[in-house]
């Protein structure tokens, strides 16, 4: 099945660019283009894209913004959005990540890690740029906070406990199989249940949660 990609960027060259490797990948069509935050919003909307691809930087709304409208707390249907910049500023990643993003991503990754981050947030899953992961978790891990995280009703098992380790690490499905020695679909099991446990809407939510509660230290 082929994964129906929106890409927003105000600069024609760098917009053009993208179109151009992500059509190139196996698998991926873009099917829609924006220049600035409202377009990019108005046309995913329409078209509900398997992914939207936005910069973080755009004239009328940011990608920030523009995400929290289409994937942030109270959108019904969500749909997944991956950021890409040049800035890798803590607060941009952040928030961007708050807002509802399912990646984030430097502009200088390469076409093999922004397919990889495309394919994810289309299965479900997160990547965010390992550099960026790093220093996130760090950030987080030594935030004061003005309350404790919230604790769900039902503590998690072990083994939740154990996969909320994988995924706050950004580990995918595949990889977390692989790692633990159990099946795809069992993966998939316990990381339903552990969102459904912490009201986590998305992966990238039960990474920050495992962050905010210090079970993932930088």
């Amino acid at each position: 099945m082929t994964i129906r990609v929106v890409v927003a960027d105000d600069q024609i060259l760098v917009r053009t660019g993208l179109t151009t490797i992500l059509n190139a990948q196996p698998g991926i069509e873009v099917v829609g283009e924006a220049a600035d935050g409202h377009e990019a919003v108005a046309v995913a909307r329409a078209l509900r894209p398997d992914v939207c691809l936005f910069d973080i930087r755009m004239p009328g709304i940011d990608g920030v913004e523009a995400t929290r409208r289409l994937a942030g707390p109270g959108v019904e249907d969500p749909l997944a959005v991956v950021i890409i910049t040049t800035f890798d500023l803590d607060e941009y990643v952040h928030g961007a990540l708050k807002a509802g993003a399912r990646g984030f991503l430097l502009k200088d990754a390469g076409p093999e890690l922004l397919a990889q981050a495309i394919h994810a947030a289309a299965n479900g899953d997160a990547l965010i740029s390992p550099d960026i992961t790093r220093r996130l978790l760090t950030t987080l891990a030594g935030l004061e906070r003005a309350s404790p995280a919230a604790q769900p009703i039902e503590p998690l098992t072990d083994r939740e406990e154990e996969m909320l380790l994988t995924v706050a690490r950004g580990r995918t499905n595949a990889e977390i199989a692989d790692e633990l020695h159990i099946t795809l679909s069992t993966v998939k099991t316990h990381v339903a249940a552990l969102m459904n446990k912490l009201g986590a809407r998305n992966r990238v939510e039960v990474a920050m949660w495992a962050y905010e509660t210090g079970r993932v230290k930088g």
